[in-house]
């Protein structure tokens, strides 16, 4: 029997096993299918953990009703959006299609769910979920001729909600561990560290915004102290919670909403940690969220004079 390789995947055969499909050759598309099946996995297996083990204070329904909040407003912004423009649905063709389309929605919603804290209210939480699935239509540009959006969807929802609703937070950090001791309380952190580390540079090719992200944040705090007489170390001392971890390897290296080259990935990173030095000094509250959905409407602002100068250069010639 005969096997045809798909053309997206680029695969080799070694003498002890079967095919082998390295990273480094696959098509673009092939990663980022792969790097959203395993963000997904992640995020699905670190809210079972939370529930069952780990201490979320969420009620246990908020990941199933986010999820599925999640699932069926993507599916109407994405019917609505393909009838208004009289294209085919994007989830449209098979099972497998459906799926695929539905990772990012899943994301999204186990995240909005994990990290808002709602009290008893359930609501918030969809309300947040429906606003990012909502903004990935409503704030869009063409980059390199595709249509793309512009805002992280998790974390411009959750932005939305701590803006509109004072009353609704950021789910404490210590939930994260409440009920782990010794071992567990490091062991926890680093792996999702190293496992969030390995998937951006095996998949999403986003280490270089992390490394500005997190050179900028300790430059940001070294100057706080030695410019403000701050404490340095506890300005650092985010950096050592999974909370920081999470957004540094899940959130802020959203491939939809984030540059593709490694210099631009890196301005947009250090951009980041500048933005929200400045809302810290400006007693903001929260200030990672609202950093990350500054910095993309500064990137649409960028992307939008260029495409403004080239307009231009090319009128005049």
């Amino acid at each position: 029997m005969t096997t045809t390789a798909s053309p997206d995947l680029a695969q080799r055969t070694t003498p002890a096993g079967p095919a082998v499909e390295p990273a480094a050759v696959l098509s673009p598309e092939v990663k980022r299918v792969r790097a959203l099946a395993r963000f997904a996995t992640t995020i699905t297996v670190f809210n079972v953990l939370g529930h069952t083990v780990l201490g979320f204070e969420q009620a246990p329904i908020t990941p199933i009703a986010a999820a599925l909040t999640s699932y069926a407003t993507v599916l109407l912004f994405e019917s609505l959006d393909a009838w208004a423009r009289g294209r085919r649905p994007a989830y449209a063709g098979g099972f497998r299609r459906l799926v695929v389309f539905l990772l990012p929605a899943h994301i999204t919603g186990l995240a909005c769910g994990m990290l808002l804290w709602g009290n008893t209210s359930l609501w918030p939480y969809l309300f947040a979920i429906t606003v990012g699935n909502g903004s990935k239509y409503l704030v869009r540009l063409r980059v390199n001729g595709k249509l793309r959006h512009l805002l992280n969807p998790s974390n411009t929802g959750i932005a939305v909600v701590l803006v509109l609703f004072p009353w609704v937070g950021i789910a404490p950090p210590y939930h994260f561990t409440t009920f782990t001791t010794s071992t567990l309380d490091w062991l926890i952190p680093l792996g999702v560290l190293m496992f969030g580390t390995v998937l951006n540079a095996r998949l999403t090719g986003k280490m270089p915004l992390i490394l500005g992200w997190l050179g900028a944040f300790v430059l940001q705090a070294v100057l706080r102290g030695l410019l403000l007489d701050h404490s340095v170390l506890g300005a650092l001392v985010p950096m050592t919670g999974l909370a920081f971890i999470l957004f540094t390897n899940y959130m802020i290296t959203d491939p939809g909403s984030t540059p593709g080259k490694p210099r631009n990935q890196v301005v947009f990173g250090v951009t980041a940690a500048v933005v929200y030095a400045v809302l810290v000094l400006s007693g903001v509250t929260f200030g990672l969220f609202f950093a990350l959905v500054i910095t993309c409407l500064l990137r649409g602002v960028v992307l939008l004079a260029a495409r403004w100068r080239a307009t231009t250069a090319s009128g005049a010639s």
